[in-house]
């Protein structure tokens, strides 16, 4: 029979249903996936509504899959870690929900010690095995989420856990109705969603949650796992690779709530931040997320590169400090030892860093032509200007202005004596065969050798401007 659409108020059919394929043998989408060549991009010409959620959100993951890629993380690091997301996330609890190990010791004091600093968000929650005595760990915690791993495709059915689909789809609940038992709402991960079968699993497995939903009253929730990055947006794609199409089908023929799916993507083909911003148009509530990206092979979607989509798509931060994006990405290099691409926007080093001499001279006139937004306002990160033997007098320039923090008549322009002086010493080391940039330290031994007066003075400055800054 027909239904009122609210969102579009249209009649549009609703008799859709999918039972469930057990295929004899796995449906491996050999003309998309043939190992030895690169993945195939197919299309179908069938298209979705785009249905953004009225509330979207970011859920975490730096404790769980994150953690999988790097030297696990002590108790007081990860409390760290969740005190910035709780700041970053902001009242609203845009940074929803984190994602933690329970299984050492150290996870097991590292999760206590996050539950104790009473945070309504981001709300702690975990990821376990099937098992008796995960489901009694985790509710002698308290906590009332738990994520499950239920495959979903049939290379993990067939080749790994060595089922069919009925005896995985029967397992998969078996566990879920194991998880409600226990009082525990259950979060279904569809691991390898992007090679599912997804009429002849997918779909059905997803009504047979639904029924288990109506039935209990208890909410269970989806994620839509990309597990190996191969989800693509463009219009018209086909599936199992079509996110659009996998949101909007869970959605429209399952019957999902955009508050009950969420997307979990890898960057194997430098699509997950696309990827995760079109699970949010196309009708998921959440995109779950690390710490600048930190996963598997590739990694997740950052989390800082989620929070700036959010602030882009809803025109607002909705109380979101995005300035904790720079304390992240300084403590994961200070405190972590863990080395940043200088050019990973956001957090890099030179993300709004220009070498250019044309580009510093605009720069010095006003920063707006080549910054990409007010960065020093926003991030805390002021644009600056690396040094080399193509910066000119506007680069030099550019960089005494921001790095003793002269502002407006107390700014010096590339026609500055003192500018003038540190250029001649900067090209007499390129002349002589120098091919790095200068560092801060460098530049500044230069201009007190040039006028230690001067040099005195721009630091005296300089003290008195961070002086006044501290909160």
């Amino acid at each position: 029979m027909d239904r009122i659409k609210s969102r579009w108020n249209l009649l549009e059919e609703n008799f859709y249903h999918y039972t469930l394929q057990d295929v004899e043998k796995p449906q491996l989408f050999r003309e998309v996936f043939e190992y030895d060549s690169i993945p195939k991009i197919t299309f179908n010409h069938r298209v979705v509504p785009m249905c953004m959620p009225e509330d979207i959100w970011i859920t975490d993951t730096t404790f769980r899959d994150g953690q999988q890629a790097r030297t696990p993380f002590t108790v007081k690091q990860v409390v760290d870690l969740y005190k910035f997301e709780h700041k970053l996330g902001g009242p609203k609890g845009i940074i929803r929900q984190s994602e933690f190990f329970v299984y050492t010791d150290k996870d097991k004091e590292a999760l206590s010690a996050c539950l104790d600093l009473g945070y309504e968000f981001p709300e702690v929650t975990t990821w376990i095995r099937a098992s008796e005595k995960d489901f009694e760990m985790v509710k002698g915690f308290g906590i009332k989420e738990t994520g499950i791993l239920v495959s979903c495709s049939d290379y993990h059915i067939f080749k790994k856990m060595n089922l069919n689909r009925k005896q995985a789809m029967d397992k998969y609940l078996g566990i879920v109705k194991q998880a409600l038992e226990y009082g525990v709402r259950p979060r279904c991960h569809f691991e390898d969603i992007t090679r599912a079968d997804y009429y002849g699993f997918v779909v059905p497995f997803a009504e047979a949650l639904m029924k288990i939903m109506q039935e209990t009253d208890v909410q269970i929730k989806i994620r839509m796992c990309d597990t190996l990055g191969y989800g693509v947006t463009y219009p018209g794609v086909s599936l199992p690779r079509s996110v659009q199409g996998i949101v909007y089908g869970l959605h429209f023929y399952a019957g999902f709530p955009s508050a009950l799916l969420e997307w979990h993507g890898h960057n194997d083909f430098y699509k997950v931040v696309t990827n995760a911003t079109t699970a949010w148009l196309y009708g998921a509530s959440a995109v779950n997320c690390s710490i600048l990206g930190i996963g598997e092979r590739t990694g997740n979607c950052p989390l800082e590169a989620m929070a700036i989509e959010y602030a882009s798509l809803k025109g607002t931060t909705d109380g979101m400090d995005l300035s904790v994006i720079t304390e992240m990405s300084e403590y994961f290099e200070n405190e972590l030892k863990s080395e940043i691409m200088p050019r990973t926007p956001f957090v890099g080093r030179n993300f709004n860093s220009t070498r250019a001499g044309i580009h510093a001279d605009g720069l010095l006139k006003d920063e707006e032509i080549y910054n990409i937004f007010n960065t020093e306002k926003i991030l805390n990160r002021p644009v600056t200007v690396a040094i080399n033997a193509h910066s000119g007098l506007a680069g030099i320039a550019h960089w005494i202005n921001a790095h003793f923090k002269l502002k407006g008549e107390l700014a010096v322009d590339k026609k500055d004596d003192l500018v003038m002086a540190v250029k001649s010493e900067v090209d007499k080391e390129f002349s002589g065969g120098r091919t790095t940039s200068f560092g801060d330290d460098e530049l500044e031994t230069i201009i007190r050798e040039v006028n230690e007066d001067t040099y005195i003075a721009l630091c005296h400055h300089k003290a008195d401007w961070l002086l006044k800054e501290k909160p």
